[in-house]
């Protein structure tokens, strides 16, 4: 399926828009990866507060849904900025993306990864003691909370290492 879509975005509008965008903006790779990192960082530090309040391990004075309500917009808000920062380049370069098994790694973690985050975010939204009637929901959040901080580690090393695939995935 990987190949497919890769074979169809290489001989797509959207490849020859991307390389013409990423070639012809002076100062656009290197500016547009720069925001990429920093709406990382922006989804990163928002889901793993709340996962790591989730497991109190972070700002017990604070209360969940506040805390929810306040950091859930820029976690969002972050997340659309990198699927904009982002998606150029795998247009532009479909084969280095869609068939490197890093990428997959990265995509097949960061699906689950929002899921469980925003699941969080919208139990929390919905009922704000959904996850404190009773120690099994208490414990179901923790666990949810550490798988989210596991996913999103995953997902950024991924995200890295994909330039370095060919390191890791040593064909000789």
């Amino acid at each position: 399926m990987n190949e497919a879509l890769a074979n169809y975005l290489a001989s797509s509008q959207a490849q020859e828009w991307s390389v013409s965008l990423l070639r012809g903006v002076p100062g656009l790779p290197p500016i547009s990866q720069a925001i990429h990192i920093v709406g990382v960082a922006v989804i990163m530090g928002t889901a793993v507060m709340i996962d790591l309040r989730v497991l109190g391990l972070a700002v017990p004075s604070q209360k969940l849904d506040e805390m929810v309500k306040r950091l859930a917009p820029w976690t969002w808000w972050a997340l659309v900025v990198n699927v904009v920062t982002g998606m150029p380049y795998i247009f532009a370069q479909p084969y280095r993306y869609l068939l490197n098994p890093v990428f997959g790694i990265k995509m097949a973690c960061l699906v689950p990864a929002l899921l469980v985050t925003f699941s969080l975010y919208s139990t929390l939204k919905k009922s704000p003691s959904f996850w404190e009637t009773s120690n099994a929901r208490q414990l179901g959040a923790k666990l949810l909370a550490a798988l989210s901080i596991a996913l999103w580690i995953t997902v950024i090393f991924g995200g890295r290492w994909i330039a370095y695939s060919d390191y890791i995935f040593w064909n000789e």
